[in-house]
């Protein structure tokens, strides 16, 4: 006879780490420069200042799913992503951009970074598809790393955040 196995056992004994135990603002602040340099240019540099993101702000995001399961969003303003469409399509930038450009390119830097912050996360992950716009909500303030930075004096803001809530408190 076999029985289904809800995981009611193993959740009820297991902790759910949060991403401030696996990994730190410095590892992805050098995720973040590292795809920058790969996929922007060798002279594209965020510096490691916090900035006041505008109101019309643009999301670019990927899922990891493992051990520790979230996402990884970066949020800009439109135009910023703009920018960075044009620094990442180089000579191939094409005089009038399209909405489909945008989100082609900025949802390949998330897919970038988000690779590599799964990479550096112990355990077999599965990384999803990018998407790109609103950012999802923060379902778990405590299970958060946020690094905030300026590109080309414009802010950009990296987080890796859970996705799920906060275990309850025994």
């Amino acid at each position: 006879m076999s029985t289904l196995d809800t995981g009611e056992r193993r959740r009820s004994g297991e902790h759910r780490p949060v991403i401030t135990e696996l990994i730190d603002e410095a590892t992805v602040q050098s995720i973040a420069e590292d795809a920058w340099t790969a996929l922007v240019g060798e002279d594209e540099i965020l510096v490691p200042l916090p900035g006041e993101l505008p109101g019309d702000v643009l999301s670019s995001w990927v899922d990891v799913v493992g051990p520790w399961t979230g996402t990884v969003v970066l949020t800009t303003g439109r135009d910023t992503a703009a920018g960075l469409t044009r620094a990442l399509l180089g000579e191939h930038a094409p005089d009038e951009l399209e909405d489909e450009d945008i989100v082609d390119a900025f949802g390949e830097i998330a897919n970038v970074v988000g690779g590599n912050v799964k990479a550096a996360l112990p355990g077999p992950s599965a990384l999803s598809l990018p998407d790109v716009g609103d950012a999802p909500a923060v379902r778990n303030p405590a299970d958060l790393c946020r690094v905030d930075v300026l590109w080309r004096g414009e802010p950009l803001s990296i987080s890796v955040q859970g996705a799920l809530p906060a275990l309850p408190v025994h």
